[in-house]
């Protein structure tokens, strides 16, 4: 016997709730949270990572898993962009993605408890959420190889080979040109 004792459903989300936390991921203004996928029964705990990191949006690369009215209700916008499990994203997606990056993160707050966050899960938190996030380091100017060791040192076991390669080959998005009549 472990010396647990199971008194219900209670223990269970007490111990689901701090298998793998979000991961906390920054780089030249951009704030992310990586994390597995809620559920119902343990939702209250990823809200309270999220209230404490600012979260405004939750991306959703998997199946759906929990009710979005909790979210919803304190102002946190979910987005459903689901994908295949261990692959690379369609490009609707990585477009709709930077969008959104772009949106959250294109004027600067001085403010350390004002600061957006992006939350971005998958079922386990390691292949396709990470991925999502090394796009947006890549867009910021990381190399490849760097956005991945960057966030591997933070959430080890992330991103397989089949989506390290999409990565290699990812092309940043060309810079709008700025207006000359403006």
């Amino acid at each position: 016997m472990n010396g647990y004792r199971n008194s219900g459903s209670s223990v269970a989300v007490q111990m689901r709730s701090t298998i793998h936390p979000p991961t906390f991921v920054e780089y030249e203004g951009l704030r992310f949270l990586i994390a597995d996928a809620p559920s119902d029964n343990n939702l209250i705990h990823y809200i309270k990572s999220f209230e404490e990191y600012n979260v405004t949006d939750v991306v959703r690369v998997c199946e759906p898993t929990y009710n979005v009215a909790p979210l919803e209700e304190r102002d946190i916008r979910v987005h459903d962009w689901v994908f295949g499990d261990g692959e690379a994203p369609p490009t609707q997606i990585v477009s709709e993605w930077l969008n959104l990056v772009n949106r959250r993160f294109s004027q600067k707050c001085s403010d350390e408890t004002k600061r957006p966050t992006i939350a971005c899960h998958c079922v386990a938190g390691l292949g396709r959420a990470p991925v999502l996030v090394a796009i947006a380091l890549i867009e910021a100017g990381m190399s490849a190889l760097d956005s991945v060791s960057f966030i591997r040192e933070r959430r080890h076991g992330a991103i397989n080979n089949r989506q390290l390669k999409y990565l290699e080959s990812y092309k940043k998005r060309p810079k709008p040109f700025p207006c000359v009549i403006c």
